[in-house]
């Protein structure tokens, strides 16, 4: 497991990689934080959030949870750390840049999580069956 300032500074390194069009408009900058976030629909501790943009009270930002990287991926050293959170950063920019673009069709990023989230109940609501009844197939 990485510490917290190793962490913060690949994030500040991979932000670098990014041209600066990408942070227009990203008043609230890009925010590592140390919690462990579970999406409110979770049904278990099997899905953390990594990253997240957020727009509060006109304020867009984008943070990245340390304490749920550390639960998902608890062995990756730094060259790992990289690759995944470069994955993640890349994921919440491109919310940002089709929210200022207006991308909100089937084609978005959050209509792919909004689908991903459907099969995660799908797959939890499907187990739950299997396991309430005691004569089915597991």
């Amino acid at each position: 497991m990485i510490c917290i300032r190793e962490f913060r500074r690949i994030v500040s390194e991979l932000l670098d990689e990014l041209p600066e069009e990408f942070f227009r408009e990203l008043s609230g900058g890009v925010i590592v934080s140390e919690a462990a976030v579970l999406p409110d629909y979770a049904r278990g501790d099997d899905l953390y959030t990594l990253g997240q943009y957020q727009i509060f009270s006109g304020v867009r930002q984008i943070i990245i949870y340390k304490g749920s990287f550390d639960r998902v991926h608890p062995d990756a050293d730094a060259e790992q750390a990289r690759a995944i959170l470069r994955g993640v950063l890349r994921h919440e920019f491109r919310h940002h840049l089709e929210f200022l673009s207006g991308i909100h069709d089937d084609s978005s990023l959050e209509a792919q999580d909004k689908r991903e989230k459907r099969l995660y109940l799908l797959r939890h609501q499907s187990e739950a069956r299997r396991s309430a009844c005691p004569r089915c197939p597991k």
